[in-house]
């Protein structure tokens, strides 16, 4: 049998670690361990594995406390002198294996807070949880339910936290959120001649708040609001229970020529792969207005883009809030944008309206939606609003019957300049808002949206900052820039004013 040596300076600092190793070594090779499933082997490693790993940072954590130099005087980050020394101060951290014991020296003086030299080299947060546990904990809550993510920290063993205590961290894990964006973009995959296209969109999903932090109006109206019953809501009857998140994104794509055929055929497929998009950032954020999404979805496409060589398009669903805003960013950054609404959108008036013109023939109403939808691909939605209106007056509708048509008329009427598919097409840009409608119900509707849920405001926000990181690929660089807790907690690093003296 091989014999092994090991080398260390200080050893009796690990007498810990290595009394747990011999302890889970003795578990496994002992008789009762030999009776035993494989599954009951995977539970005795694990739950022994967690407090050899605690036992193995707290050792270490001793070893830098015991090889820590003492100074006579340290200069504090507000740049007066600590004289006064104390050893063997202690602090608790909880960390992802475990609770440990962080002993360190401290600098004081009358009137100035203590500092702590160790505390900098090593890192520390301010509060008691590691980032190790942190980074553990964004990954479960980005997904789960607070209880489903605290149970799943339970069942691994090791490092806990208290409800509360839990969403106060997501909070602060999710602070450096807007600083992480402001730095210089760099593109997964760059290429300085590409012809990409730059891609804007955003749409609106309500999220059930508490009321306190529902939006002015919103919590107004709800006061305003009577309701038939009090124990439930009668049919129709909803309360004003939501506030709005905007949900934006940004990507690049190239461009994807087609005829009005082959998006209405799907046997005619176009020629070529259809290109992947690239770069894409998504995010929601319930606490800013939708002005301030609009305004940073902006930054984001002129931090991809600061001279402006693309082609920028924003795609939009018609909603004349957000056209205003969209417009009126585009003005502020003095930027070129194509605006294209949703062509989904339009079918969905083109089937109501076809609904009502031909209530009994399936057949009928699906041809009639055909050949309008081709012609407003076609660049012919004018012809389409004019068709409309008489077809509902050939039929003599009355006003109730004929409202969705007019309706349907109206729409594509009053953003037919937004409707110029056959151009679009023909530049190869996109023509619906599949990705937006994709993140509102991935990002927003599917960790929001719980049964029973109302959310506060600052824990919905974070949630949403840290599950828009993830969606966009971005958690473990974030991480790493948040903990980098020198920016914030030690800003300047205490400076020893001579060489180490004698403990």
């Amino acid at each position: 049998m091989p014999c092994y040596t090991i080398s260390l300076p200080s050893l009796d600092c690990y007498e810990g670690a290595i009394a747990q190793f011999v302890q889970l070594l003795e578990t496994l090779s002992g008789e009762q361990a030999q009776h035993a499933t494989h599954g009951e082997i995977e539970a005795l490693v694990q739950q022994g594995g967690m407090k050899l790993l605690c036992e193995m940072v707290q050792s270490h954590l001793e070893q830098r406390a015991r090889e820590e130099p003492r100074y006579a005087s340290v200069i504090g980050a507000d740049g007066y002198p600590r004289t006064h020394h104390r050893a063997g101060c202690t602090r608790l951290l909880e960390t992802r294996f475990g609770e440990v014991t962080v002993t360190r020296r401290g600098y004081g003086a009358r009137g100035l807070q203590s500092v702590f030299p160790l505390d900098a080299e090593l890192n520390l947060p301010p509060g008691r949880y590691s980032h190790g546990l942190c980074e553990v904990l964004a990954g479960e809550v980005v997904n789960n339910s607070f209880d489903a993510a605290l149970a799943a920290l339970e069942q691994a063993g090791g490092g806990t936290l208290a409800k509360r205590q839990a969403e106060e961290v997501a909070v602060h894990l999710s602070q450096d959120f807007d600083a992480f964006y402001a730095q210089p973009f760099v593109p997964q995959e760059p290429n300085e001649a590409s012809e990409r296209l730059l891609i804007i969109s955003a749409d609106g999903k309500g999220i059930v708040m508490r009321p306190s932090d529902l939006r002015e109006a919103t919590r107004k109206a709800r006061e305003r609001q009577a309701h038939k019953q009090q124990t439930r809501l009668s049919p129709g009857e909803k309360k004003q229970r939501k506030r709005m998140a905007t949900v934006a994104s940004v990507y690049e794509v190239e461009p994807y020529p087609r005829t009005p055929e082959q998006i209405l055929d799907p046997k005619q497929a176009p020629a070529g792969k259809r290109p992947e998009v690239q770069n894409k950032r998504t995010w929601a954020r319930v606490e800013a207005d939708q002005r301030t999404v609009i305004e940073q979805a902006f930054e984001e496409a002129m931090r991809r883009d600061p001279d402006q060589h693309r082609r920028w398009v924003v795609l939009c669903d018609g909603q004349e809030d957000l056209l205003r805003q969209v417009t009126a960013a585009a003005e502020r950054y003095k930027v070129e944008v194509v605006v294209i609404q949703d062509f989904i959108h339009v079918l969905e008036y083109l089937w109501k309206a076809a609904h009502a013109l031909f209530p009994e023939t399936p057949a009928e109403r699906e041809q009639w939606v055909m050949e309008r939808a081709m012609a407003i691909l076609e660049g012919r939605a004018h012809d389409v609003a004019v068709g409309l209106r008489r077809a509902a007056t050939r039929k003599q509708l009355g006003e109730t019957a004929r409202k969705p048509i007019d309706k349907a008329a109206d729409y594509i009427d009053n953003n037919r300049e937004r409707l110029e598919y056959d151009q679009a097409l023909a530049l190869g840009l996109p023509i619906a808002t599949g990705v937006i409608e994709g993140a509102c119900r991935h990002l927003v509707k599917d960790r929001m949206d719980l049964t029973g849920a109302r959310w506060g405001l600052a824990r919905a926000e974070a949630i949403l900052k840290l599950r828009s990181l993830k969606i966009s690929g971005d958690l473990p660089a974030y991480l790493a820039f948040h903990f980098a807790e020198h920016r914030r907690h030690y800003p300047g690093p205490p400076i020893p004013l001579d060489l180490p003296v004698a403990a």
